[in-house]
């Protein structure tokens, strides 16, 4: 994996691209980051690495402009949830954005490359899902949980399967001739 790109943010907003020795601004940043650069961001005087907070600047920017519209429901999960449960819910968003993806990458070319960031992105949070320490993924707080919807996830599989059993026809009654009318004579 090739060295990040690093770039300085000072005081005045700056934004120092010290690979190319020249000022940069975030739409140069955010083209770097499409093109497939590790872009990393750090404050000038402290030292400490503020990429998040850039590159979710260049995410509101865009959203302002209208360019990349992120869904309100989305949104407002970011906001609400708490650090798991978001690692998890972008994991599994992750996973289903890329699997819609991939299905429909020759009809949505211009989509096609954003794949290389967020295959990175979600591999990044995988990493930070599996403990480095015994790695293997966190026990969940709440087994109870989990068995509940095992159990749910199976009596709904029960049910389905219930309805897809072929239904058998009702055997037709056999054809009884049919007398003929008779008139009365007169």
């Amino acid at each position: 994996m090739s060295q990040p790109v690093v770039v300085r943010k000072y005081e005045n907003r700056r934004l120092y691209d010290t690979s190319s020795s020249r000022y940069v601004n975030l739409p140069e940043i955010a083209q770097m980051v499409r093109e497939g650069a590790e872009v990393q961001v750090v404050d000038a005087k402290s030292g400490e690495d503020i990429t998040r907070v850039i590159l979710t600047q260049i995410i509101h920017e865009d959203a302002r402009q209208k360019k990349g519209e992120l869904p309100l429901p989305f949104l407002r999960e970011l906001i609400v949830t708490s650090d798991r449960a978001f690692r998890d819910f972008i994991s599994w968003y992750a996973d289903a954005a890329l699997a819609a993806q991939r299905g429909a990458k020759e009809v949505f070319t211009p989509l096609a490359h954003a794949l290389p960031f967020l295959e990175r992105a979600l591999e990044t949070l995988r990493q930070k899902a599996v403990p480095v320490a015994t790695g293997r993924p966190e026990a969940s707080s709440e087994p109870e949980d989990v068995e509940s919807l095992k159990a749910r996830i199976a009596e709904l599989e029960t049910r389905l399967a219930g309805r897809r059993a072929p239904r058998r026809k009702a055997p037709k009654a056999a054809a009884v001739p049919r007398r003929a009318a008779r008139r009365p004579v007169r």
